[in-house]
C-alpha cells in the first residue's frame, strides 16, 4: 500500500514536470499555446492515473507554478482562471474514471466529459475574475476561447491521451480493466 502512494506521488510529480515542460513546445506562443493546450494533458493524464488528490494538486498548482517560474501564462487572469479548469479536469478525470465501467469507450466518455467539466469551471473562474476586474466576459468570448478556438487541441487530446493510458495499462501504471 505505501509503495502505491509513493508511486502515485512521484507519478504525479512527473505529470506536473511535464505540465510545465510541454507548453515550451508551442514556444510560449500564447495564440499556439491556447489552440493546443498542451498543458492540460498532463494534468489529465494524472486525475486518471493518479486519481482525485493527485489530479487536483496537480491541476490547481501546474497554471500557477508555470506562471511564476515563466511568466507564462500571465498569472491574472489566465494562470488563475486556468488553475480552476484544470484542478476540475484532474477530479473529473478522476472521479468519472472510477464511477463508469473500464473500459475504451467509457475512457473516452469519462475525457470528453472532464474536458468539457473544466472548461465550464474555467468559464465561471474568468466570468468571475474578468467581473472583479471589471472587464467584461460575454457568452461568445467564453464559446470562442472554451471551444472554437481550441477545437484541434481538443481534438488532438481525444485522440493522443486513450493511447498513452493505454500504454500506462500495458506497463501496469493505469488499471483500465478493473481496479
Amino acid at each position: 500500500m505505501k509503495n502505491n502512494k509513493i508511486l502515485r506521488l512521484t507519478l504525479a510529480a512527473l505529470f506536473l514536470a511535464l505540465g510545465i515542460l510541454l507548453p515550451f513546445l508551442t514556444g510560449n506562443n500564447r495564440v499556439l499555446g491556447n489552440v493546443m493546450s498542451l498543458m492540460h494533458i498532463p494534468v489529465l493524464l494524472c486525475g486518471f492515473v493518479c486519481g482525485l488528490p493527485y489530479g487536483v494538486a496537480v491541476g490547481l498548482i501546474t497554471p500557477l507554478l508555470r506562471s511564476l517560474l515563466v511568466g507564462m501564462p500571465p498569472m491574472v487572469p489566465v494562470a488563475l482562471a486556468m488553475a480552476f479548469e484544470l484542478a476540475a479536469y484532474g477530479a473529473l478525470a478522476a472521479l468519472l474514471y472510477r464511477a463508469l465501467p473500464k473500459n475504451l469507450p467509457m475512457l473516452y466518455l469519462a475525457l470528453i466529459l472532464s474536458m468539457i467539466g473544466g472548461r465550464l469551471v474555467w468559464g465561471l473562474a474568468s466570468y468571475i475574475i474578468f467581473s472583479a476586474m471589471g472587464n467584461p466576459f460575454t457568452l461568445q468570448m467564453f464559446w470562442t476561447a472554451a471551444f472554437i478556438n481550441p477545437l484541434p487541441g481538443i481534438i488532438f487530446h481525444i485522440v493522443i491521451i486513450p493511447p498513452i493510458l493505454l500504454a500506462l495499462q500495458a506497463n501496469k501504471l493505469f488499471p483500465l480493466k478493473g481496479e
